[in-house]
């Protein structure tokens, strides 16, 4: 990746995604320097150092950080990843109430060491607080977003991959909607390579991605995160890389198109909520929104997850 001369990342909380999502975005050269703040002084002071002394194998030039909160100070991209963690069995609109508090203690003294940057949120619910964000900072809706679908089109990909034997880099759908239960897979623009996914046929000609096996693909991306959850206690792996991919973009001014979940403006016919569409991310963040043809079910299920989120914000004063 090439980097302008100076670009600064500040990754908020060191717990397993945000060391996790350091460690990704050190090795990867996301950023120039990377700076690791948390509160828990014993905690963040041991992952900085740990990752520091890896800097001789690392792309990014320095790792910096620690519980005071200077060190985030005029960052170009801040990704939040503190908040209450997600317990087996809960879902991420559980934890809406308490994160949406830290939040709000939390960002405006964020804005202060870095008030030019891009704010990404991961902490869950993200698409809750990506809207509570916007309220707290007054920014831009495209200086705001969140990880959104990211990763789970990247589950997406590597199920229906595996499937027919196929690299998931050569595999282009999109999850898309809530970061959740609500959230659905795009197959109707689905496509293995140039070849539209529906219409994939085995060695025998018969087709593979029967309407069984498209639901069960798209209940297992839903149900992936509960796995883990369940098995480890938290999934950290995945969404750092998938994080660090979005830092990239922005840096990197990419112009990449990615299901990150940003503030709509009459999207298909929906305002006031932030979900996880296709958008165009480069320097300045959410460049724009893209829209192209929906079935009639990818339609519905848009506006689905769309009114779910909308009664957990009303719920939540938002």
């Amino acid at each position: 990746m090439t980097l302008s001369p100076l670009t600064k990342l500040a990754v908020v909380g060191a717990g397993s995604v945000g060391s996790s999502l350091a460690y990704a975005a050190a090795i990867r050269g996301s950023a120039n320097t990377i700076a690791l703040y948390d509160l828990n002084t014993e905690k963040v002071d041991a992952e900085v150092l740990d990752l520091a002394h890896g800097t001789q194998f690392f792309q990014a030039s320095h790792v910096t950080g620690g519980s005071d909160i200077e060190c985030v100070a005029d960052s170009d991209v801040v990704v939040i990843t503190a908040g209450a963690r997600q317990k087996p069995g809960q879902t991420r609109i559980d934890l809406a109430g308490a994160n949406v508090d830290i939040l709000s203690s939390l960002l405006p003294q964020l804005l202060q060491q870095a008030p030019n940057a891009i704010y990404v949120l991961v902490t869950n619910p993200c698409d809750i607080l990506t809207t509570a964000a916007l309220q707290i900072s007054g920014l831009p809706t495209n200086r705001v977003m969140s990880s959104g679908t990211v990763l789970d089109s990247s589950r997406l990909r590597w199920l229906v991959g595996r499937k027919v034997g196929i690299s998931p880099r050569s595999v282009h759908s999109l999850m898309i909607g809530e970061h959740g239960d609500t959230e659905f897979a795009l197959w109707s623009s689905a496509t293995i390579g140039q070849a539209p996914l529906r219409d994939w046929t085995d060695e025998q000609g018969r087709r593979v991605f029967t309407p069984k096996l498209l639901d069960e693909l798209e209940h297992e991306v839903t149900d992936a995160a509960y796995r883990i959850i369940k098995g480890k206690g938290a999934t950290n792996y995945a969404i750092g890389i998938a994080g660090a991919r979005i830092v990239e973009a922005l840096l990197g001014d990419h112009h990449a198109v990615l299901p990150v979940s940003t503030m709509l403006d009459n999207y298909r016919g929906i305002s006031g909520v932030a979900l996880s569409v296709p958008s165009v991310v480069g320097r300045r963040g959410v460049e724009r929104t893209i829209e192209f043809p929906f079935d009639e079910r990818e339609d519905r299920l848009l506006h689905k997850s769309a009114d779910a989120l909308l009664a957990v914000q009303r719920s939540l004063g938002l």
